[in-house]
Formats: C-alpha cells, structure tokens, sequence
C-alpha cells in the first residue's frame, strides 16, 4: 500500500510530532543524524556573502549547521508546518523562516546560491515539481544538496525493527513513525533520484553514503 502523501496528511502528521520530533531522531539514529548533517552541508563548501534556502527546514538543524559553519551566508528557512517552524525559530532565533510549500516556492528565479533538503524530499507528494521549483529558485553555478535515506539494505532494516520499539518506550503514536517506515521503503534508491534531478536539467557534484549506504547525500549543480 502506498503512503498517503497528501499535504493536508503530512502537515498534520508533522506538526503532531514536531514537540518529540528531536528526541526520536537522536533515539532512532543513535545519536548519528546531527553529525550527517554537519558531513553533509560541508560538502557545499558555502561561500561568504551568498544565500541558501533550507527546504523543510523541520526544526531547523540544517539552519543551524549552515550558520555555525558558515556565518557569512545568509540562511532562510521554509517549512509548511506551523509548529516545525516555532521550534526552528526557537532554535535558531537569528535566521529567518518562512512558511511555504516545496511544490510552489515564494522566490524568484535563480534567487539562492545554495540550497539543502534533509529528509524531507521523500514527504512530497509531487516530488517532480518540487524538483523543479528548487531547480527554478536556485541560481545558474549554484548548489543544492539532497539527504535522505539511501539504500534498502541490511543497516537500513534496523530502523525497521528500532522504530517501533522506541515509539512504545517514548509512549508516542506508533502510526506516524509506520509512515516513516513505509515512507523510505518508497523512497528511490540514490540512483534513480541522481536521474530524476538530472532530468530536470541539474548535475551531479557529488555524492556521499553514510552508514554503509543506508543514507546518502548527493550534492548537484545547475
């Protein structure tokens, strides 16, 4: 059965867990998920006095990285949950944050220099407009880097079997984190994303995998 990716769906599905949001990553990645996110945004190797776009900044950690590892960049943040964007904000109250929809971007053309999506991406239902919209908002040169889940392989079946469990030991709605499941067993494999973006018109850069495979980060030019 498919995931029912409706946006009304996934932004409720979200601002419900936005409050343990955190707290079941750090338990689900064993702590592993900040650090993959710092490894991934070095990879841009961002540039003073330029402009990023996080998209489905969630609680803002890409935010954060980006200003802490290069605070001569300006950062905007942009998420289409209410209550995702408060703990953002709460965490990163320098940045700015915007409330918007991946699919139809409030930017102009060839607006940012860089742009960052981390697991978010697989949340779209229409994944090739908004693949479109980042290629149409991101500035000819510039850089967008995409994390997610990457192989369907042996490291990546632990979350399988840890999910549920730490959504009983937390008392939390194991429902939402079956989604999160079922949501990266859908997701492309790192190969077919590389061709989906090509598609569009960008070029790979680069391309990391952490964890054996089971989460990949590719870096891609326009």
């Amino acid at each position: 059965m498919k995931c029912d990716k409706s946006p009304e769906k996934i932004k409720n599905l979200f601002n419900e867990i936005a409050s343990y949001y955190d707290k079941v990553n750090n338990f689900i990645s064993f702590g592993t998920h900040y650090f993959i996110k710092i490894l991934a945004v070095k990879m841009l190797d961002i540039q003073s006095n330029t402009t990023c776009l996080d998209l489905c900044c969630g609680t803002g950690d890409f935010t954060k990285i980006i200003s802490k590892f290069f605070p001569k960049a300006k950062v905007i943040g942009l998420d289409f949950s209410d209550n995702m964007l408060k703990l953002a904000k709460k965490k990163n109250p320098k940045n700015v944050f915007v409330h918007g929809d991946c699919t139809e971007l409030p930017f102009g053309d060839c607006e940012f220099d860089y742009i960052t999506i981390g697991f978010g991406l697989r949340n779209i239902q229409n994944r090739e407009k908004a693949i479109a919209e980042i290629y149409r908002v991101l500035s000819h040169g510039g850089k967008f880097l995409h994390l997610d889940f990457g192989k369907h392989n042996c490291i990546s079946k632990i979350f399988d079997f840890v999910v549920p469990h730490i959504a009983k030991f937390l008392g939390i709605n194991l429902e939402h984190y079956n989604y999160l499941l079922s949501s990266k067993e859908e997701f492309p494999i790192p190969e077919v994303l590389i061709f989906e973006f090509e598609k569009e018109g960008f070029k790979l850069l680069k391309r990391r995998d952490y964890l054996f495979g089971a989460i990949s980060a590719q870096v891609m030019s326009k």
